[in-house]
């Protein structure tokens, strides 16, 4: 009798660590690259939250218009509806930001509080955060962004690589809790850019963050470690000429900027 009820406990517990359900907060920022389009600055967005399968959970954003329905395929399909109509009822919007077609290219931030289109939590796991962007008709003015991250009790911190499409990305899951959710996305600011001698001064750094600098080829060409909380100057009037990677890790987090050396 003791064996099964041992038995019967442990499944339970083994049971109870499956299905957490962590609260916090993922937020995602970029900017969006400028594209020349047959309506000068205007674009369609949709941003919506998946499983590690690619299965709807939630949308996050949809800015569309009734002449531009049929710019967010992806979207409206794993919404629920048909790929020809993002604005017909059957896409769930449910808890999104709805809205018009998009003027400009700017600076985005979406954020997801860890539930579905019921507003329930959902179950700890890996996810995807969508982004579909349409500037032009057809398949040249059009892209799909997926970042994946750890929806769980440990913060999962994320700088990826700009493309063509996005820059200055910054994606964090943030577990509620004391101390936990006030983790941030590292952000930094260098000037002049491009340098005209190889001098350049960045802020935003930490005492002990890590600086490193590469070339297009993925060569380290400096490296250095910030010793304070103040300005940071680096001089890279030994480089040649070109564009260069800066990245600054602190810790799980770290960023990348693009510096111009044109002496």
């Amino acid at each position: 009798m003791i064996m099964k009820q041992f038995f019967f406990a442990s499944i339970c517990l083994f049971s109870y660590g499956i299905i957490a359900q962590t609260s916090g907060t993922l937020t995602l920022t970029f900017t969006q690259t400028q594209h020349t389009s047959f309506q000068g600055t205007n674009n369609v967005m949709a941003v919506w939250i998946q499983s590690s399968t690619g299965s709807f959970v939630k949308t996050r954003a949809r800015n569309v218009g009734n002449g531009t329905k049929d710019h967010l395929p992806t979207w409206a399909v794993n919404a629920g509806g048909t790929a020809g109509n993002a604005t017909s009822a059957n896409c769930n919007v449910v808890g999104a930001t709805t809205g018009a077609t998009l003027t400009n290219f700017s600076t985005r931030t979406f954020t997801w509080d860890g539930s579905d289109a019921s507003g329930n939590l959902v179950a700890d796991g890996t996810y995807k955060i969508t982004v579909e962007s349409t500037w032009n008709h057809g398949a040249n003015g059009t892209t799909v962004t997926t970042y994946t991250f750890v929806k769980g009790p440990n913060p999962d911190v994320q700088a990826p690589a700009n493309d063509a499409n996005f820059t200055s990305i910054a994606l964090a899951w943030n577990p509620s809790g004391a101390g936990i959710n006030t983790i941030e996305p590292l952000q930094f600011t260098l000037q002049p850019n491009p340098s005209l001698d190889g001098k350049i001064t960045m802020n935003g750094l930490q005492s002990n963050d890590a600086v490193n600098v590469f070339d297009l080829n993925g060569a380290l060409v400096f490296s250095a470690t910030a010793s304070t909380d103040e300005v940071f100057a680096m001089d890279l009037s030994t480089v040649a000429n070109g564009t260069y990677i800066i990245k600054v890790s602190r810790g799980f987090s770290s960023k990348e900027e693009r510096i111009v050396i044109n002496k």
